[in-house]
């Protein structure tokens, strides 16, 4: 009788387990440097913080910072990409939890208050970093145009959000217009001045965008007054 067996491959399990290690330290270390470079910018400004401050701040090496990270300018679009997704790393608008969620809400109403509630907890963590890019971009001509692109996905999202809520409800305005209207009251400019400067409660910016969108936008038929 044939005695057939399977052996097991330890030394490809330690391979593929070794590698899983390594790649959760290097995402322990990119994301220590991160916070050194958000507090540190942030205390210091932009064009006084240093590389090399950013690596003792982080208990790393200089090399490290750069193989990681990468120059300041890409420090920089790290910190604005994971503010806005609110991850470690940079995710598709389509693939974010809270448009996922948009586009699965079964009415208007609550499509705006998700969303409220999404640009909120984004301008939460974009204000100290939308402050280091404005410095940035001064200077940095990548950080300049990389303020530009913002801008334009901002204003492209916005138009998907517009055509969202007019699939789910009449619309006072144009879709086009209804867009201009999310786009400008939601800026992270807008947040700056009611929270930032006047002393707003994020939660009652939150309210605001869902009162104002929800008296601009939609239309009598599509909900109902309180």
């Amino acid at each position: 009788m044939n005695n057939l067996s399977v052996s097991p491959e330890p030394k490809q399990v330690k391979r593929s387990y070794d590698a899983t290690r390594r790649a959760e330290a290097a995402a322990r270390t990119r994301q220590s440097i991160l916070e050194a470079a958000r507090t540190l910018f942030a205390e210091n400004g932009y064009a006084a913080t240093s590389m090399a401050a950013i690596a003792e701040a982080a208990d790393v090496a200089l090399d490290t910072v750069y193989a990681s990270a990468g120059r300041k300018p890409a420090l920089v679009r790290l910190l604005v990409e994971t503010a806005i997704s609110g991850t470690s790393q940079a995710v598709p608008a389509g693939q974010r939890d809270y448009v996922v969620a948009i586009r699965a809400a079964p009415d208007a109403i609550e499509k705006i208050k998700i969303y409220a509630s999404a640009i909120r907890q984004i301008s939460e963590r974009m204000a100290p970093v939308l402050e280091v890019l404005q410095q940035a971009a001064h200077t940095e001509p990548e950080l300049a145009t990389l303020r530009s692109q913002i801008s334009q996905r901002r204003a492209a999202n916005m138009r998907l959000f517009a055509a969202d809520l007019a699939a789910a409800a009449p619309l006072r305005v144009p879709v086009d217009h209804a867009a201009d209207i999310v786009w400008a009251t939601n800026s992270p400019e807008l947040y700056q001045l009611l929270v930032g400067q006047r002393g707003w409660t994020a939660s009652a910016y939150e309210q605001f965008l869902v009162d104002t969108w929800t008296r601009l936008l939609l239309d009598d038929v599509g909900h109902e007054r309180p």
